[in-house]
């Protein structure tokens, strides 16, 4: 089963995400994509309101890179939580178009091979203006491409808002 939680920052996506694997029963394992700053103490605090939040049996794992590598090495009775995609692409975001692309195929080949329950958060961006900067622009096309291809081959695709989890895939039409 693959799913894919998007909305936009504070949402509340990651905690439906969080949701959906406490009601999966199953051995979560939660894959945390950012990076620790030391020095910033309010990234810090909110990684730290993360983490408050999940139950203490929750296997954590601290991956801003390699993440395909990481889901693949997951088996068994287990519920993955990938927390989240524009975070890890952040990671990334130095990466030239060649280097990206074959991540983003590595990552979707990963995902289509996982024999294990696997929800992904990702941020909603570019529901405004176009970025007038060059890095904000690739980040945006770059998420937004792999929002699209994840939930094209999700079962369930939510969209958290206005304190509601909406599944897309019970509602919407899916592109051609």
């Amino acid at each position: 089963m693959i799913s894919l939680v998007t909305g936009a920052t504070s949402s509340g996506k990651s905690e439906w995400a969080e949701n959906l694997a406490m009601r999966s029963q199953k051995n979560v394992i939660y894959i945390a994509t950012a990076t620790r700053y030391p020095d910033d103490a309010e990234w810090e605090a909110r990684l730290q309101k993360h983490s408050d939040r999940r139950p203490e049996n929750w296997q954590t794992l601290e991956v801003p890179i390699a993440l395909a590598t990481s889901i693949l090495e997951i088996n068994g009775d287990a519920y993955i939580l990938v927390d989240s995609l524009g975070t890890w692409l952040a990671n990334l975001l130095e990466e030239d178009e060649l280097a990206w692309n074959k991540i983003e195929v590595e990552l979707l080949q990963a995902i289509q091979a996982c024999t294990v329950d696997i929800t992904f958060v990702a941020e909603e961006v570019g529901w405004g203006l176009v970025p007038e900067y060059k890095s904000g622009r690739i980040f945006c096309d770059r998420l937004g491409g792999l929002s699209r291809k994840i939930g094209a081959i999700a079962d369930d695709v939510y969209l958290v808002t206005g304190g509601y989890a909406v599944n897309l895939t019970q509602i919407g039409e899916k592109l051609p």
